[in-house]
């Protein structure tokens, strides 16, 4: 080390307390100065140092945070992730943490909105692609507040290999898995059910929409031998089916039977099937199915084979399949059908005071529509088959159980994925129509003057519009399912207009380690692929984790990580989630600001259990570790006193003969603390490896050796230091990767003939 490096740490052992906001900041520069997060560069400064090297590499790759948010206390388990870099560097390893940041399409896109609306404006004010890019802008302007708050956590991440999901490579690498799956068959087109405002003429993803609270008739209308209680008379004419729970005794007879309904168009046929989704307290226990327009429907209907017939259009109103109720908006026609029920003696009663939850949008609270509209699905037979077979194998190991056998059942259980999605702030799906073949598309566009129109396009071109009015101010694009397409990243001629829907965030995110590594032909991803080791929260095991999994071999014929860590979820003291509603969100920054970074670390590494499912943090773990790291400062200090009180210089303690009884004792904990620690963080037994150096600095080093040693005199108190500093010097090796900053700084101050930073000294033998 330079003498430069060593005086702005070696002079806040003027400070009687350790002042965390003095240095760590300043640490944290200098080693990504010095390339110490760099695998080539820290690999080389331990070679040149003498220092052991390994032929082996250690690879780990960071869950992408949003790139313009905030972090939460969630975040702050990305410890984890950085411990074990930490810990692998220190042995030897050519270490890569890269650190990437995800587009988060559909929180970006709300959070976007979100500050549109406190402008007087929103999104239906812009084209498609003006909104994206005022979007992209708006994460650019951004970008910086997460990969600044993780520096300020401590992540040893190499960033200047840093990934945003929208770089072209990604981008390309996403076209390319998406044609390549499409000229192999695992795509297709198909009716999917999402969130549809009638009101605003498009969809809504699941998180800009809300539940609110009302007040609707319950109508008990008489269905063949059965009563059932129904809020949405209007939706009958798309009925393929009515359900009862299985274990309700009243209705096993009629299991698997058909009943015929008498309706107000005619009477139709129904199969009675049983399913576990019915909730056999409600209404009468039986209920109808409309696979169509109820997303517990849909996924029923999935499961028993049932058509999905739609019978609400996208302008609100009953269809041709309605009878005289056709052109009818929803609340007309309920009521209209309701008095048609009441007049034909099927409606039996009415309960006018039923109060349920809704579904409405974010942004106006108006009723959300159930609707089938055409998606793009990806056939995930076999590549789950694959996914499956390498975990079965063991070719990844996961740190429960649990884990293993959820993966596997989840696996066993994959349903064909629907990947497109309609928002606009993502990757935009490579799919193009051509007017001439698809005169029946249904578009939404801007014009000039700021006015929407929707409607068929063809319809559209007679009122007078230019094709290319519409493609220049297009908002949304419907193709019908059936419609004909190409298959392109550019536009196949003049009169083709460009799928509107994006791809679903995980699809993107499943090829983290490809397109981090720069597959198939980097340099990264030939030396680096697969992973070591992926740390994530059980929330995204099938999002997340099991999308990698099949994508790393569908397209890395290899399992993208070896070791997966599956942490769980940061509770407040009492056990609570945290949420805004009970006030116990902790923001790890505060947490940081006060007590500092180790402090947090160690309060979410050994403060609780990261391997449980949940796991409770309060502020009075955190602040009792920040105790410990003024504890270790002082020790430190004191030492560094006790040494330089002494005359001539401190001799090397392999020149150290007949030590006391407690000496030999002080040694022999050592090391088995040494061997203890080292084998509980190979076991990845994170919370017991940072316990047991807590204790052993506690209560053997500064309760006992330290007060033994400064009571000594002469040759004994020498031999004493000789100890206590490599006792010292050992034990902040081992909270290092727990307690990065006030280690580092303890380092170039206890031992100033260091050849390296403590980051890339020796792990303990």
């Amino acid at each position: 080390m330079n003498e430069q490096s060593l005086a702005w740490c070696g002079s806040f052992f003027m400070d009687t307390k350790f002042d965390h906001t003095k240095i760590e900041d300043e640490i944290y520069q200098k080693w990504q100065n010095d390339g110490v997060f760099s695998p080539e560069k820290s690999f080389e400064i331990r070679k040149k140092a003498g220092l052991e090297v390994k032929n082996e590499n250690f690879s780990v790759l960071m869950p992408p945070p949003n790139a313009n948010a905030a972090l939460h206390c969630g975040h702050a388990t990305y410890a984890i992730q950085d411990l074990m870099a930490r810990y692998k560097r220190m042995c030897g390893f050519k270490t890569l943490y890269l650190p990437g940041v995800d587009h988060a399409g559909f929180e970006t896109q709300v959070v976007y909105e979100r500050k549109l609306k406190k402008e007087g404006k929103s999104r239906f004010d812009f084209d498609r692609q003006t909104l994206f890019n005022n979007i992209l802008e708006f994460v650019k302007q951004n970008s910086d507040v997460a990969v600044n708050q993780l520096r300020k956590i401590g992540m040893s991440a190499d960033w200047d290999r840093t990934v945003f999901m929208l770089d072209d490579r990604v981008v390309n690498t996403v076209y390319d898995t998406f044609e390549r799956m499409y000229k192999e068959g695992l795509v297709y087109r198909s009716d999917y059910l999402v969130n549809y405002s009638p009101f605003h003429g498009t969809t809504f993803s699941n998180l800009e929409t809300t539940h609110i609270e009302q007040k609707d008739p319950l109508y008990y209308i008489k269905y063949g031998p059965f009563v059932l209680a129904t809020v949405r008379p209007e939706t009958k004419f798309g009925d393929t089916a009515v359900a009862v729970n299985p274990k309700d005794e009243r209705y096993k007879e009629w299991i698997g039977k058909e009943i015929e309904v008498e309706g107000l168009v005619g009477i139709f046929k129904l199969k009675v099937i049983a399913d576990s989704y019915v909730d056999p307290e409600f209404g009468t226990g039986v209920v109808k199915v409309t696979p169509a327009h109820d997303p517990a429907d849909f996924e029923a209907g999935l499961r028993h084979g049932l058509e999905a017939i739609s019978v609400i259009g996208l302008d609100g109103r009953l269809n041709q399949l309605c009878g005289k109720y056709a052109g009818m908006k929803v609340l007309e026609a309920r009521k209209a059908i309701a008095e048609d029920l009441r007049n034909a003696g099927l409606l039996v009663k009415v309960d006018e005071t039923y109060t349920h939850n809704i579904v409405v949008d974010y942004k106006d609270h108006k009723p959300i529509e159930p609707m089938l509209l055409p998606n793009w699905f990806i056939k995930m037979d076999g590549l789950s088959k694959e996914a499956l077979k390498a975990v079965r194998e063991g070719k990844v190991k996961f740190n429960k159980p649990t884990w293993k056998k959820q993966m596997i059942t989840w696996l066993e259980n994959t349903r064909d994925w629907p990947v497109s999605r309609q928002i606009v702030f993502g990757i935009r799906i490579p799919v193009w129509y051509s007017y001439t073949e698809n005169p029946s598309m249904h578009v939404v566009f801007i014009d000039e003057k700021g006015i929407s129109h929707d409607g068929k396009l063809s319809e559209l071109i007679k009122q007078g519009f230019s094709l290319s009015q519409v493609i220049e101010g297009l908002q949304k694009l419907i193709a019908p399912k059936d419609a004909k397409f190409i298959v392109s990243r550019i536009s196949p001629g003049e009169d083709f207009i460009q799928d509107t829907d994006t791809f679903d965030t995980w699809f993107s995110s499943g090829q983290w380690p490809l397109t981090t590594l720069h597959y198939p032909n980097g340099e990264d991803f030939k030396e680096y692929y697969p992973t070591s080791f992926m740390d994530s929260m059980w929330d995204i095991l099938f999002f997340w984790l099991a999308r990698m999994l099949m994508f790393g071999m569908y397209l890395g014929k290899q399992v993208p990580f070896k070791q997966v860590y599956v942490h769980g979820r940061i509770d407040d003291e009492f056990g609570r989630k945290m949420s805004k509603s009970l006030g116990n969100v902790i923001d790890p920054l505060e947490y940081i600001a006060k007590y500092g970074a180790d402090a947090l670390r160690m309060g979410i590494l050994v403060g609780g259990n990261t391997s449980a499912k949940n796991t409770s943090l309060s502020e009075a773990k955190v602040k009792g570790y920040r105790n410990f790291a003024n504890k270790l400062w002082n020790m430190a200090r004191f030492t560094i006193m006790m040494i330089d009180s002494l005359e001539g210089t401190l001799p090397d303690i392999n020149n150290i003969l007949d030590l006391t009884e407690e000496d030999k004792l002080m040694m022999g904990n050592l090391e088995k603390t040494v061997k203890s620690v080292t084998k509980h963080i190979d076991k990845l037994r994170f919370q017991l490896a940072g316990d047991e150096v807590y204790q052993f600095v506690w209560h053997d080093v500064a309760d006992k050796y330290i007060e033994l040693v400064k009571n000594r005199e002469g040759e004994e108190k020498t031999k004493g230091l000789v100890i206590l500093k490599h006792v010292m010097l050992t034990c902040i090796k081992l909270l290092h990767p727990f307690m990065p900053f006030v280690t580092e700084a303890i380092w170039e101050n206890l031992d100033k003939d260091n050849k390296v930073c403590l980051a890339l000294s020796e792990w303990p033998k």
